[in-house]
Order: structure tokens, then sequence, then C-alpha cells
């Protein structure tokens, strides 16, 4: 009762302000929806609805004794009963590495279309040391579905440039719209400057921003069907030079998944099952993954966590995370 007093009393306060000052209708109307959203389960809903079927977190929630390995940075989210399970650190600004995909993907699905034909242009050509490229070609052409799958399955960098551009122009143009779309549906605490996660300064998002992207994603089957493909082959067109001329040739191009659930180097805990999700590790942002799980009854979960020291130790923490779905 005391968070719906402090909640009415800044409301009453905008009203206040913006009578004052006038012209303040839209000003109003957003800061109510904000207010609404982290107030907590006993106030009121948003005047659109936004958190009307999200988790709500404030505060970090660990059991009793936390975990056995301890993440930085960690949440896991019942989706089916909009429950908070844990949650630890989960508004801090931190680096997603390759989990900015997502909301590449996000803004691709709701924009683009799955057959539009798109164009490797040189800017794909990343030359950062240890960056992971899908192998296109400039001058390439494939589908935003293809590139949609380099982009999630095999995350490659490469794809992010190559949707940006056929979305927006440019890197830049399409970042905006990362942002823009962040901002729409209520993930405030996320900017991006690029569309596939490399280090780059002003580049960061939270736990619970991405809780609210992945959420968002799950409107669109496409990207359920991607993130559930183990491997993905497509037919590479390349121009060769041949007998003094440039012919047109196919050559097989297989990427595989990297989240090691799928690839046999973690297990889930016995009674959950991991549907998919996406995986991100630099320097910077350390390893990092989120993930789609289930358990006997059918509920859905979304697990979190961010900043973990290295790929083995990621593993560990997410397993333990989920270890909570079935405790």
């Amino acid at each position: 009762m005391k968070r719906i007093d402090r909640v009415v009393s800044i409301v009453l306060t905008i009203c206040v302000v913006c009578v004052v000052l006038g012209g303040c209708e839209d000003t109003f109307s957003y800061e109510y929806e904000n207010l609404a959203v982290f107030a907590g389960a006993d106030s009121p809903a948003p005047a659109k609805g936004m958190a009307a079927d999200l988790c709500v977190a404030n505060e970090d929630l660990v059991p009793a004794g936390d975990l056995e390995h301890r993440p930085y940075a960690a949440g896991l989210f019942n989706i089916t009963d909009q429950e908070v399970l844990y949650s630890k650190n989960i508004h801090e600004a931190l680096q997603p590495a390759s989990i900015t995909k997502l909301l590449t993907a996000l803004v691709a699905l709701k924009y683009g279309k799955l057959q539009d034909i798109v164009t490797v242009s040189q800017n794909a050509m990343i030359t950062e040391s240890g960056a992971k490229l899908c192998g296109f070609v400039p001058g390439e052409e494939l589908t935003l579905e293809q590139a949609l799958y380099g982009l999630l399955v095999y995350s490659g960098n490469d794809a992010g440039v190559v949707i940006a551009e056929h979305m927006a122009g440019s890197v830049e143009a399409f970042s905006e719209m990362m942002n823009q779309e962040a901002r729409a549906i209520g993930a405030t605490n996320t900017h991006f400057v690029n569309p596939h996660g490399l280090t780059a300064e002003g580049h960061y998002t939270t736990v619970y921003d991405l809780y609210l992207i992945f959420s968002e994603l799950m409107k669109y089957p496409k990207f359920l069907e991607i993130i559930q493909t183990r491997s993905y082959t497509y037919m590479q067109k390349v121009k060769e030079l041949q007998n003094g001329q440039y012919v047109e040739t196919e050559k097989p191009v297989t990427w595989d998944n990297t989240n090691w659930f799928f690839t046999g180097l973690a297990s889930a805990p016995e009674g959950v099952t991991v549907i998919g999700g996406k995986t991100g590790n630099t320097l910077a942002a350390g390893s990092c993954l989120i993930i789609l799980s289930t358990d006997r009854e059918g509920e859905q979960y979304i697990s979190v966590v961010l900043k973990a020291a290295n790929h083995g130790e990621l593993y560990l923490e997410m397993t333990d995370l989920l270890k909570e779905i079935v405790k």
C-alpha cells in the first residue's frame, strides 16, 4: 500500500505541474504509463495495458542461500504466471554482446518482409578480431529470412549489418530504429549503437529490458522457429571468374547454433526443456545468455544471465537458475 500511495502522490504531482504549465497531455500519459509499469502488482494497470502480461520486478529476489554458482546479473521469469522467480541486478546497465541481435530481429520481423532480397555491402566485411561472421561476400544477395537465420542461429555480426542497411540504409539509422522500438515496448534502460553487439561506447541494456524484448519477439512464430534451429544450411550465390568470365555459382553454407544446450556441452536440469535463445560473448560484456524453456506442465520461462566470467561459468550459472523452476 505504501508503494501505491507513493505512485498516486507522484501522479498527482505530475497532474498539477501539467495544469500549471499547460500543453502537457502527452507527457503526463507517458509518465503515468511508466509509473504504472513499475508500481507493483496491486497498482492499476497502465493506460495502454503495457504491463498486463508482464512480470514486474523492482529489487533483487534471490532464494535462501542464493545459487551455487552466483551470477552477477540474472533473472528468471515465469511468463505463464507473470511471476519473478529470481532477480539480481536486473536493472543495471550492462553490455549485452550478441544478445543485442534480439532487438535487431524484432525490428526486422516487425517492419520487414521475410522474402525481401537484401544485398551485402562492403560495410558487412567486419575486420574486428574475434568477430563471428557468416561469410558473406560484397554484392551477394539473399533473403531477409536467410539473414535472420545467420543472425540468430550462427550469431553472425555481418548479418546484423546486412539487415540494418536493408531496413534503414545505414547502421546509424537502424540503431535509432532499435532504440525507438525499445522505448515503445518499455525497455527504457536500453541504448544501442549497432545491430550486432560488438563493443561500443553508449551500447547497453539490462536483464529486465532483455526479458521485455524477448517477450515481444515471442509474438512472432518465425522467431520461435529460428531459435529452435540446431543447424541451418542455405545455398550461397557467388560470382566466380571462369575462363575470363564471371559465372554465378552456388555452394552450401551451414551455420550451427552456438547454444551449448543444443551442442551437448551443457544439459538442462531434469524436468526442464530448453526451447532456444541467444548467446553473446565479448571481453567487455563477458559471457551472456538468454533462453526460453518449459517445465513438465508446459509453463514457459525466460531466463537471462549477463556478465559471466567465461562460457563454462555461464552455463553453470544458467543451469543453477533453471533448477529454480523445478524446486
